[in-house]
């Protein structure tokens, strides 16, 4: 049978307390211009690493960022090969990465590296067995493309999902399999300050005044939060094992996660209030656009909000295919899809129902 696409569609309500979990760079939390008015933002960027953390919360084995990515590769091929001194084992490896334009300032490269364990192994294999190839002055093509085939393989949950992209050398990009929103939220904020003063314990009784002044900016919202996987193309990154318990785990950890800027200070860390999960064959559709009229209340918006975007999901239903699924978790009764009672259920279903589609059409088979 041919493959066919197969998507899932994550859209989130959530209100969040006084808070500044995202900032610019000014230190006030971000916003966004849409339907006329300021939103509340958080970046995408932002919650894809909350995401990455509570995957290593989960002990979900993670790739990493680095511009020391010579000095693992180093410390990696005298791993494999105690016989060469440190020394050679660094020279080996900016060889390995200098070949594929990666340029160095000392020993830490000029940008961040995003590759796995499993890459680093493969990378420090090849330095060994090819170290007479790599002395020399002018790298063949065939080198180049036999390091570059190195990081092809042994992708992380995090990279099949979030991609990688290296200017340097296209080749060594990895499509991402995953998009997420920058949430926003579904009305007009109005930016607030915390005024605060300090004072010193240790001051004598006849001073008088602040040790220290400040203010912290932060804003109130009830955002709409948004991302979508293609189940294919994580299928092509990840062995059949582990598929499943993949799409499972960025589901999951979308739905709990949360940036951790000024955490502290706020204590904002809250949960969903309405979480709708569509599986689709033919796109995927942000529902964002339920509030580019934005919501007006003054008893709550988290209640007009999901109605706001529930009527999104039905109207654009004249436009697309009938879904696979549509899964509801949410405090209030839903008027769409099926409502499902905790979140363990939700991932029950969403796992049932691709599984059964992973086996009719041997999906990464």
């Amino acid at each position: 049978m041919t493959k066919q696409n197969l998507y899932i569609d994550l859209n989130v309500i959530q209100t969040v307390p006084s808070s500044n979990i995202n900032r610019d760079d000014i230190g006030a939390p971000k916003t966004a211009l849409y339907g006329g008015v300021t939103r509340a933002r958080v970046s995408s960027q932002s919650w894809k690493r909350a995401i990455r953390q509570s995957f290593k919360k989960d002990n979900i084995g993670l790739g990493f960022r680095t511009k020391k990515i010579a000095e693992l590769l180093a410390i990696e091929i005298q791993n494999t090969d105690p016989s060469l001194e440190e020394e050679l084992a660094l020279k080996r490896a900016i060889s390995v990465l200098s070949a594929i334009g990666i340029n160095f300032d000392g020993s830490k490269s000029k940008e961040l590296l995003f590759v796995t364990q499993g890459q680093v192994s493969r990378l420090a294999r090849y330095a060994i067995d090819n170290g007479d190839e790599l002395a020399k002055s002018k790298v063949k093509i065939k080198v180049k493309n036999l390091i570059e085939e190195q990081f092809q393989y042994d992708h992380t949950l995090d990279l099949a999902l979030f991609g990688r992209m290296i200017a340097a050398d296209p080749k060594l990009n990895v499509e991402a399999s995953s998009q997420v929103a920058h949430a926003i939220s579904t009305h007009e904020v109005i930016p607030e300050f915390d005024y605060f003063t300090a004072l010193d314990d240790l001051q004598t009784d006849d001073s008088t005044g602040a040790a220290m002044l400040g203010v912290v900016n932060f804003n109130s919202a009830t955002l709409y939060r948004y991302a979508n996987l293609n189940v294919c193309a994580l299928a092509e990154k990840l062995v059949k094992e582990d598929l499943l318990n993949g799409v499972e785990a960025f589901v999951r950890d979308f739905i709990l996660s949360m940036p951790t800027g000024k955490q502290n200070t706020f204590a904002n860390k809250t949960l969903p209030s309405y979480v709708m999960i569509t599986i689709r064959r033919d796109t995927p559709v942000n529902l964002v656009s339920a509030f580019e009229n934005p919501v007006v209340s003054s008893t709550g918006f988290v209640g007009p909000s999901i109605r706001k975007l529930e009527e999104e999901y039905l109207a654009t239903q004249q436009f697309v295919n009938p879904p696979i699924s549509n899964l509801v978790l949410s405090k209030t009764d839903s008027q769409v899809g099926d409502q499902v009672i905790n979140l363990s259920e939700l991932l029950e279903q969403v796992t049932a129902a691709l599984s059964k589609v992973v086996q009719d059409e041997n999906i990464n088979s």
